[in-house]
């Protein structure tokens, strides 16, 4: 079956109700995507992610490359036989990454070169070698090579760099694949709202199967991330997913889904966990502060994850000061319980036709 986006539901607002459907599953829309960089989701089995109710994960072309292949793994029956998850899919094209090496990295109209940072080697990836890897993985649903544009970034430079990602995604397109092989588009476009309009103009001109935009939450306020989707995300097909990559907190998820946004990944809920921070419905709860060390509740009280469900706070901090594993698992548990069920909560909203109260009492709850 190829990959197919329904739009089940448009809000009073810019919020919608989607159905992603795909070879390996379907996923209901909005929906946030548990991190898995190198074939894992941190402290987490495939099994446990299928019980938080997870339906797709997010995998990374750049540190599968790396190690432990991507060859090996296409030998080894692709990337969803390798970490034994049989739902979709979807692989960050690694320019972020790459990019993110600075110096260890030199950008050309062909593509970029760069050296490892587990060993030094040299390397080169192009558009059509981002593909390639993603192709030997199974990707459902594959990323276009882009340029992340940095912060801050001037006008000429971001103009440059927007320039390129839109040469490098036609050579993504013109690679061949199979109909079960989804592929993004990615907007750039950097702090400037009319080069961000531009960017959305060309990548849809391309035509790809969902859009995403990207270089966002790279350091900017949060009022700048909320303009500059403003500015790009209603230029998007209504009829295709759209993504918003690395993004972010509990109040930018339900922020930018109000703007129309279907599809979240963020690696701050399984990284908090292992820093002892737990999501609740009331912010942040820091599991090492004093204040916990005798606390018989669970750390959310109503919550039904396995965690609240058997341990206390006072449990999780002695687990966490005595840097114990099982505080890893524990708290992450908990957080991709929470911003699962989250999206859950924003789609019965949408459904029911009450998305702004529920928008209203969120924040009214975290204040």
């Amino acid at each position: 079956m190829s990959f197919e986006f329904n739009l089940l539901k448009q809000g009073e607002g810019s919020e919608r109700l989607g159905l992603i459907k795909t070879a390996r599953g379907d996923i209901e829309t909005p929906a946030f995507m548990p991190v898995g960089t190198l074939a894992t989701v941190k402290a987490m089995t495939p099994e446990e992610l299928t019980g938080l109710g997870a339906k797709i994960i997010l995998g990374n072309t750049y540190h599968l490359y790396l190690r432990p292949g991507h060859e090996l793994i296409r030998e080894l029956g692709g990337l969803h036989k390798f970490m034994n998850w049989d739902k979709p899919i979807l692989t960050d094209s690694g320019g972020f990454q790459v990019f993110s090496l600075g110096k260890l990295r030199k950008i050309s109209e062909e593509g970029v070169e760069f050296r490892s940072h587990l060993d030094g080697s040299k390397h080169f990836l192009t558009p059509e070698k981002a593909i390639e890897i993603q192709l030997a993985l199974g990707s459902d649903i594959m990323m276009v090579l882009d340029e992340c544009t940095p912060y801050p970034a001037t006008r000429e430079y971001t103009e440059d760099s927007l320039s390129l990602t839109t040469r490098w995604a036609r050579r993504c397109k013109d690679v061949p694949r199979g109909e079960a092989n989804a592929l993004f588009g990615i907007v750039q476009g950097g702090m400037f709202p009319d080069l961000r309009k531009r960017s959305a103009g060309e990548i849809v001109d391309i035509g790809f199967d969902g859009y995403a935009v990207g270089g966002l939450s790279v350091g900017e306020e949060t009022q700048v991330m909320y303009d500059m989707l403003d500015s790009c995300v209603d230029l998007l097909p209504e009829d295709s997913p759209r993504y918003l990559m690395g993004v972010g907190t509990p109040e930018n998820l339900v922020e930018c889904v109000a703007r129309g946004v279907d599809i979240f990944d963020c690696v701050m809920p399984t990284r908090n966990a292992r820093n002892g921070s737990l999501f609740t419905k009331r912010g942040k709860l820091a599991i090492k502060n004093l204040c916990y060390r005798d606390d018989p509740l669970p750390p959310e009280e109503g919550c039904g994850c396995y965690t609240c469900s058997n341990y206390s706070r006072a449990y999780l901090r002695h687990l966490y000061m005595s840097r114990e594993i099982l505080s890893s698992r524990l708290n992450t548990i908990h957080n991709l319980y929470y911003y699962i069920h989250l999206m859950e909560d924003m789609r019965r909203a949408i459904s029911e036709g009450n998305f702004d109260k529920f928008r209203k009492e969120f924040h009214e709850n975290m204040e």
